[in-house]
């Protein structure tokens, strides 16, 4: 492990243990100091999450960009305190902290027995949407998280996430999708952020008038299993309760070929990410590249993976 990584793991370790102890208020005033001063660095994530605020806001001005990052930023760090202290929440603050809308497509979908895939993009809290899914609905569900540098640190989000009663698999590896398939199968909950491609096999997607690329797997997830695909957007107002929305299912369509079908259903999930990310840009915590004109070249050779 190198000296940086042993930082990382250490500086996440630290935040686990003592922030989780602070006061709220005294947490939510440290998450704020810190978001402020990143943003006053302008770092490279600051400048990426102002680029991708303008995409999304194209028509605001630099310094309605600089307002939007620095709240970006402030929401970001908010994610953060709230993560880091999630596992001293008890159950009652946990299902005060979420107050999500159409709620009944999710416990309709559980109650049919078919099987349920929860689609969310990187906006406010989808940990505390996900502990509020264990502990007020009391239905467990099974994830997938990035392999992490180094691995002490991604251990400790596997156990920080499996203490909030989810089941983690990892994202590499190959044995994801038939676990997850398996889950849905059983009438069980898949609950994955799908904003951004891991993989060489993400769908091309119209997203905000340009070309980005989201994973394939809810939507073959789906058809595969018969599972129910809803999207989930969430967002932060000015009390300390997030908000959300479960939105209407994505249907697999009746005709195509399998691929055209994931191409359609991808892009019905690209488009209701956006009508969230477009109501609160300041809560999508994307601070990497994501639309095709901004990614590195593939190096020659590397093929898309089945």
């Amino acid at each position: 492990m190198s000296a940086a990584e042993r930082l990382t793991d250490t500086l996440y370790g630290l935040g686990w243990s003592t922030v989780k102890k602070l006061p709220e208020p005294a947490a939510v005033r440290l998450g704020r100091t810190v978001a402020d001063l990143a943003w006053k660095r302008r770092g490279k994530g600051v400048l990426r999450l102002e680029g991708n605020y303008a995409r999304v806001v194209p028509d605001a001005t630099p310094e309605r960009l600089a307002e939007l990052s620095r709240a970006g930023m402030r929401s970001y760090l908010r994610y953060w305190m709230e993560s880091f202290r999630l596992p001293a929440w008890s159950p009652e603050r946990v299902r005060t902290g979420f107050a999500p809308k159409d709620v009944h497509h999710l416990t309709d979908g559980l109650a049919s027995g078919r099987g349920v895939i929860l689609a969310l993009p990187h906006l406010a809290n989808w940990d505390l949407a996900g502990a509020w899914v264990t502990t007020e609905l009391n239905t467990p569900f099974t994830t997938v998280a990035e392999r992490l540098k180094p691995e002490t640190l991604y251990d400790r989000f596997v156990a920080y996430r499996e203490g909030l009663g989810m089941e983690v698999l990892p994202h590499s590896g190959g044995s994801a999708f038939g676990a997850l398939a398996r889950r849905l199968r059983a009438g069980g909950l898949v609950c994955l952020v799908a904003d951004r491609d891991l993989s060489a096999s993400g769908v091309e997607v119209a997203f905000f008038g340009e070309s980005a690329r989201m994973p394939a797997g809810p939507a073959l997830l789906a058809q595969q299993t018969g599972a129910l695909l809803l999207p989930v957007t969430l967002w932060y107002d000015d009390s300390p309760v997030m908000q959300g929305r479960v939105h209407p299912p994505v249907d697999v369509p009746e005709s195509g070929t399998r691929a055209e079908k994931t191409s359609v259903m991808t892009q019905a999930l690209a488009d209701a990410f956006a009508s969230g990310i477009a109501d609160h840009p300041e809560d999508w915590h994307m601070l990497q590249r994501l639309w095709l004109a901004d990614l590195e070249p593939r190096p020659a050779g590397d093929g898309e993976r089945a």
